[in-house]
């Protein structure tokens, strides 16, 4: 077991073992609550650069398959979970979660309490995050964390797009074809629709609302009997 060790640049340290690549990895610490979907969340462009926490305890239970991915490659930066499964179970499965990050130079750490790191970073905001698994000293790994550029402000789209346009192409029997017309350049603009009329029923429901009132005041005044609501309203 690789002993290693995550710091966040306000110095609170946790103590794990690595998981994934051995090595270093910086970026900013975001945490994701899924109790399920960690292929996606790893290769979502939008975790460019940053560290992702997995909150709920279990991860890699299902192992990974080539059919879940959100892009061509694992994004994020590093990778931290509490408890990870020791074998993948699953009839769609063709790897372990740990193969796959090794396989892509993913630092990560486990064994740490994420829930913890989740509170902490919820109440504090993302900020920035070390991870080692290379024996670097948490002083030192601290003073490189706050060398890291912050994430504000930084440009990432170039990063995360596609070099070239690409199609899906349709998989199984062509059964419907939907058509629709989105206007032409010039056309003029649809009228814009005549306000809502008044409603005469709900007109003529207050008139009589009111007539049964002035009733009601009427008989009371020369001693006739009242509604149950009005006996209750102006006796």
């Amino acid at each position: 077991m690789t002993e290693a060790i995550l710091v966040l640049e306000d110095g609170r340290t946790f103590h794990g073992e690595a998981y994934g690549a051995v090595g270093e990895t910086f970026g900013e610490a975001v945490f994701n609550t899924g109790m399920t979907g960690y292929q996606e969340v790893l290769t979502d462009p939008s975790y460019h650069r940053q560290v992702v926490v997995m909150t709920a305890p279990h991860v890699g239970n299902t192992g990974v398959n080539g059919e879940d991915d959100e892009s061509d490659r694992i994004w994020v930066a590093g990778y931290v979970v509490r408890d990870p499964a020791r074998v993948p179970s699953n009839w769609r499965a063709t790897g372990a979660l740990e193969d796959r990050l090794r396989a892509e130079g993913v630092v990560g750490i486990a064994g740490i309490d994420t829930r913890a790191l989740t509170r902490h970073l919820r109440d504090r905001g993302a900020m920035r995050v070390g991870v080692s698994s290379a024996g670097t000293a948490p002083e030192r790994l601290l003073q490189k964390v706050l060398e890291q550029p912050e994430m504000a402000g930084a440009d990432l789209v170039g990063d995360v797009t596609t070099r070239k346009p690409y199609t899906v192409q349709a998989i199984g029997e062509n059964r419907f074809t939907v058509a629709a017309q989105h206007g032409r350049p010039g056309d003029a603009p649809r009228p814009s629709r005549a306000p809502p009329r008044a409603r005469p029923r709900a007109a003529a429901a207050h008139r009589a609302g009111g007539a049964r009132r002035a009733d009601a005041r009427r008989g009371s005044a020369h001693g006739l009997p009242l509604y149950p609501y009005y006996r209750k309203k102006y006796q």
